[in-house]
């Protein structure tokens, strides 16, 4: 089958690798010079399923209210805000149910664990090597913080999840560089997460992709989808449309607008993420794997001779600018947790991604509706956990197979409701 694939962030490279796995003739369109050069491209890198939730949950509208005014909020609301995500805002709200939010947390939490076994499938025969670690510390400021995390655990109980309760001497001895001088009230370690460089695995696929035939045409950008008469794709500046068999859109946020012209309204909303990348000063000074400041909401986590950290959920506002306070709680944990792990002699990344997130939490991953049509989109801050698990499923299913994971609450039939 000929087959193009439109957007080449971690969801398009999976697909297009799990699609040309299976022998179709595969294009990759991307308006970027390179892959997972957008939402991609610096996120935390933390695989840890049992943590894999909606953003939409009980409590969260007054948790979002309650941070609009703090100094170094996890949630912030900018502006402007547009219509659209008014509306989004609306339905995220009525997704916050507790019924819905479960059904949804445990729908997402099967997928991440699917696509965990993929990931490590996939390194394991590939022979793929990219800066990846295993452990993953929630670190608990305060017993209040401790006492907050406690709904949670049950969670990670029912998902089977291994994880141990440990005091500050046990975080220490895993993590020996956490800076002296920080009190805290203890952890949770979960050993077997882990973090793994996003973009470097997205590039080594490609890699894999090409040798099975994937063609990727970067800095092209698709102008429109074509659905009378077959599937066709119309590139910008180009009169003529290029047909296939199918087309699968996994353009992030700019799916939206891609499939508006088809009578497809997805209610796709950028929530936008921060993080700083350095290089790092003194190993034994910084972090051996991943951590979570549980106050905060920001990881900080080793990619190789790297430390990166990041966080923040901003909705509203624009990608291009940055918010000088959530870059300043971001350089605070860094510095409360590892004052000397970060280089300043070399210049330190600072990146604004946009997710694409819908309202109620879940991933769209299957048919369209349209004959010849395919989503794969909407994975939001759990792109890279979703990802290899989403690409295999939505392969199966346009190959007319039964996915190995039941898929029920990922079609689109969810959103009309």
């Amino acid at each position: 089958m000929k087959i193009a694939v439109i957007g080449a962030g971690i969801i398009g490279v999976t697909t297009a690798f799990e699609l040309g796995r299976d022998g179709h003739e595969v294009t990759v369109f991307e308006r970027c010079s390179a892959v997972a050069e957008e939402a991609s491209f610096a996120n935390a890198g933390i695989v840890a399923p049992g943590y894999v939730t909606p953003w939409a949950s009980p409590g969260m509208p007054r948790k979002v209210l309650a941070q609009m005014l703090r100094r170094h909020a996890s949630v912030r609301v900018g502006l402007p805000l547009r219509m659209s995500e008014l509306a989004w805002m609306w339905r995220w709200y009525r997704a916050c149910r507790p019924e819905i939010y479960s059904l949804n947390r445990a729908r997402m939490q099967a997928l991440a664990f699917y696509s965990r076994q993929r990931l490590h499938a996939l390194t394991d025969y590939l022979h793929l090597e990219y800066d990846r670690s295993t452990g993953y510390l929630v670190l608990l400021r305060s017993a209040q913080d401790h006492a907050m995390v406690e709904p949670g655990l049950q969670v990670l109980r029912d998902a089977g999840v291994k994880f141990s309760l440990l005091d500050p001497d046990g975080v220490r001895k895993l993590e020996p560089g956490l800076n002296p001088e920080t009190s805290f009230a203890g952890a949770i370690h979960l050993p077997e997460d882990e973090v793994g460089n996003c973009r470097q695995f997205a590039l080594l696929l490609k890699n894999e992709a090409q040798r099975l035939g994937v063609r990727f045409r970067f800095n092209t950008k698709v102008d429109r989808i074509d659905g009378s008469g077959g599937m066709a794709v119309a590139l910008d500046g180009s009169a003529a449309a290029q047909p296939f068999d199918s087309v699968v859109v996994c353009a992030g946020v700019a799916s939206a607008a891609l499939l508006r012209p088809l009578g497809l309204h997805i209610p796709l909303a950028s929530v936008y993420g921060y993080s700083l990348s350095a290089a790092i000063r003194e190993p034994l000074n910084a972090p051996r794997s991943a951590l979570m400041d549980e106050h905060y909401k920001v990881a900080i986590t080793r990619l190789g001779q790297r430390v990166r950290v990041a966080g923040s959920a901003e909705l509203g506002g624009s990608l291009a600018h940055k918010r000088p306070a959530s870059l300043q709680t971001l350089y605070k944990v860094l510095h409360d947790w590892f004052p000397g792990a970060a280089s300043r002699t070399h210049a330190i990344q600072e990146w604004k991604g946009a997710r694409p997130m819908l309202p109620d939490g879940p991933p769209i991953v299957g048919a369209s509706g349209i004959a010849g049509l395919w989503l794969n989109l909407g994975h939001g801050s759990s792109g890279w956990a979703l990802a290899c698990g989403s690409a295999r499923a939505l392969a199966d299913t346009l190959l007319g197979h039964a996915p190995e994971l039941d898929m029920q609450g990922f079609g689109l039939e969810r959103l009309r409701r």
